[in-house]
Order: structure tokens, then sequence, then C-alpha cells
């Protein structure tokens, strides 16, 4: 029997049985521990209070090395609570990394490396060039899963913590895990009140009437099924978008079916559904991580695909890779912003892939590009900051259907800031990320072109 055939009861039964057979019938039942993490949370929560306390008057900023799923949550935490101390590093851009030093006493510090494997490239290259401005592990603490290099290297250094991460729970899927939870009692969060909400959401998630992520879950893959394949988010304060971003898109681009998210764009039109997260008190971020996590998964059933892994997130990786053994890369213009949309069709979306410093004005800017070319396309179009991206929408971009027009964007990343114990920098290390990218996505096919930052003023 496929998910098509079956009623809603069955696929919430499914969901808590942990039954592989509601998907593709592989490795999910593996990858659901996060169904158990606000209440596996609650058990955690007199340890992180302990440990917070013991931070007073030795800290006044903290400073998140992480990717992804160990960033994304803790940034839509920093906004919402509005941690000023609280600074979030996922980029490679040697402007963005020099602005932020220039922002911190790292020796009032504290750093906390976030990876669940421990071996991300960008996460290691910022550790070591933090540890080589605090080379003290008082001021250091990992969040990761056990046996991983990251754990080792933290036991080398000692650190003053290591929070272990669930092993059955993905990266998208971690915002009530350690990898939120820590970053949230950082910032002063109530845990007690954040967990409660999710609670709530989670045993409303076990029924069939009043089921919040149950009847999101089916209105987003009802929406596909109908042709409605973009998810447009309304604005909501704080960064919530990025966070949904990167669970839709690296959740459901894969085999060639997905959903695209465009958070804060109008969902208006033919392809397009609307969906609005409403939070009237920051805390009620706990209530939405589980739900947008549940209803994901009822989307995944619908598609037909596995909702917990992503199988093309490697091809840039080992792009990149490529790109750094053979040298530097030199990022010349390809292509054209009007040679690009001049092959868009109904039912495309347009992506800047940007790989730039993404200040404030530079990141508005981009936004009033992607408006300007969806006004004269009539495509959605969205932002995406590299290499973020890559852990986030990457996978939808290579994996997902081929309606994707990329336009990449690069600047001059300034002066080389090296990397402590690796034969790059942080500038060479972009120019590859953004290389590695661009080529993966031309093997497979898809519609690209890049330019330069000040190119983007033609279409403003």
């Amino acid at each position: 029997m496929s998910s098509r055939d079956l009623s809603a009861a069955e696929i919430v039964e499914r969901i808590w049985a942990r039954d592989p057979m509601l998907w593709t019938g592989h490795d999910e039942a593996r990858w659901l521990g996060w169904l158990d993490e606000p209440k596996r949370g609650e058990q955690e929560i007199e340890t992180l209070a302990s440990f917070t306390d013991g931070l007073a008057g030795l800290v006044d900023h903290v400073v998140l090395l992480g990717m992804g799923g160990s960033s994304l949550a803790p940034e839509v935490l920093r906004v919402a609570f509005d941690a000023s101390h609280f600074h979030v590093l996922d980029t490679t851009h040697p402007r963005a990394i020099n602005a932020l030093e220039a922002r911190i006493d790292p020796a009032r510090t504290l750093f906390v490396v976030a990876s669940k494997s421990g071996s991300t490239l960008e996460t290691r290259a910022h550790a070591e060039y933090f540890w080589s401005r605090a080379p003290h592990g008082d001021h250091w603490i990992a969040i990761t899963d056990p046996g991983s290099d990251l754990e080792r290297l933290a036991h080398e250094r000692s650190f003053r913590a290591v929070f272990s991460g669930e092993p059955t729970v993905g990266g998208r899927y971690s915002a009530l895990s350690p990898f939120g939870l820590v970053p949230a009692a950082l910032m002063g969060v109530d845990l007690t009140r954040l967990l409660a909400r999710a609670r709530e959401m989670s045993d409303a998630a076990r029924g069939t009437v009043g089921n919040p992520a149950l009847d999101l879950g089916l209105a987003l893959g009802e929406g596909w099924r109908e042709g409605r394949d973009k998810v447009c988010i309304d604005p909501v304060p704080g960064a919530f978008g990025l966070w949904v971003e990167q669970l839709i898109a690296e959740s459901t681009g894969k085999l060639n079916k997905g959903l695209i998210p465009a958070p804060g764009v109008a969902g208006v039109g033919a392809d397009r559904q609307r969906h609005a997260v409403a939070l009237a008190d920051p805390y009620e971020l706990g209530q939405e991580f589980f739900k947008w996590e549940f209803a994901t998964a009822v989307a995944g059933a619908i598609l037909g695909i596995n909702p917990f892994d992503q199988p093309d997130v490697q091809a840039s990786k080992d792009r990149t890779n490529e790109v750094l053994k053979a040298g530097d890369a030199a990022l010349e213009s390809e292509g054209s912003i009007e040679e690009l949309m001049a092959q868009a069709r109904p039912g495309d979306y347009i992506v800047l892939q940007a790989f730039v410093d993404a200040s404030e004005s530079v990141t508005e800017r981009l936004w009033v590009t992607a408006q300007s070319l969806e006004r004269s396309t009539g495509c959605v179009a969205t932002v995406g900051i590299g290499p973020r991206y890559l852990h986030s929408t990457g996978q939808l971009h290579k994996g997902g259907p081929n309606t994707g027009l990329f336009l990449q964007v690069v600047d001059d990343v300034g002066e080389e800031l090296p990397i402590p114990g690796m034969p790059f920098g942080f500038g060479r290390l972009i120019r590859a990320q953004a290389a590695g990218d661009f080529a993966s996505l031309k093997e497979r096919g898809r519609r690209v072109a890049r330019v330069r930052l000040e190119d983007l003023k033609e279409v403003t």
C-alpha cells in the first residue's frame, strides 16, 4: 500500500511506530530520534542550567562555530530572543570572520564548536583559527555525536565541556536536541518554557484531530501533488525562515522531486502554496520546531522519498576538495543575468547563490535583485548565502526537479586570511566552495551563470 492510499490516522500511527515502509523502506527508522527530543531535552535542563551558572562573570560573548543543522536553529533563537552577546559564524568569507573577531575579546569569549560528524570542513577551519587566538580549553565547548573526531579533539585540548548529540537525530531535525538547547541555554532562554511548548505539539501530533503538525504536512504534500511545489512562508520576526528552508529543501529535494521553500516570498501564483508562522511569543519556537519537523516527515511520505537522507550534498564537498587540491580558483564571470533569465519557464524558480560578505546592506541588495527578477520572469526568486546554503538548499538544487535557474554571485574576498594547520586560507576556501558548487550544478545539467556582485546593479 502506498502513502497515497493511507488515511491520516495511518500516517500518524506509522510515524510513531517508526515504520520505514511509510517512506521508502530503507533506513528511515534509524533517523526518528527527533520524535523523542522534547521529552529527552527535559532531562537535560538541570545540567545545562548548572553549566551556564558556572560561566557567570567569566564570559562576555559566545561564538558558535557550525554549519547547516548545527547553526540555523541557534541563529533563529539568537534573533528571536535578541541575544546580542551570542554570535553564529557559518561563513568562510575572510571579511566576515575579521568583522566578528573585531567585535569580541577572545579572553572573554566562549567558543562553541558544533558538528554532528565532527569533520565539517568549515567548522574545523573556524575552530583552528580561533584556537590560535584563544588556546585555552576553558574557553571552549563542543556539541557533537559520540565517538566523533571533534569529541576526541575536545578531550585532547581539555575543553570545558562536551555535550553529546543523539545519533538517531539528523542535523536538520536537531533544533530540540543539544544542538539547539545548549546554545539556547547560553542565551539565557528558559528551557522549561521552550520545551513545554514542544511537548504540547508533540502530544497533539499523536492524534488526527487538533493536530496542526499533521494538517501542515498534508497541506504541503497535497499542494505538491497539485503542482504547487513552491512553499511560500509569510515573513515572521527573526530568522525562522532560514531553518524551515533547510528542513524542507534538504528533506524533500531528491529523486527529481522536491518542495521549494521560499521564505518571505508572496504566495500568489499557480505553482505556490502559502503558509503563515505565528510567533506571538518567542517561546512558541518550541512548538514550531516540532510542528515543521513532523509535517516534513508527513510530506515526505506523500512525495515517496526518504526525508532523512541527503544523497547529493556530498557532491559539492567532493568538488570543493578537488579544487583545493588543484590550486586557487579563478571565479571568472560565466554567462550573464539576461542570458540565464531568458531560459525561464513557467514553474521555474530562481536562486541567487551569493558567495559574498553578507552584510546587512549587501543582503538587502541581493533581495532587491531577487524581487526584480521575480517581477520580470514571474518565477519565485530566493537568496542563498554561500557556503551556508550548501548545507541547506544545496541538496534540492542538485537532487530536486530541474526547474532552477542558479545565479552565482561572487565578490572580492579581500586579503587572504590564513587557517592555522591548513595549506589554504579562508579566501581560497570560499572560492573553492563557489567553484565546486558551480561545477557540480553544471554536471547535473542545471542552468547556471556566474556574475560579480557589482553586476547586480543592472537589474535593480
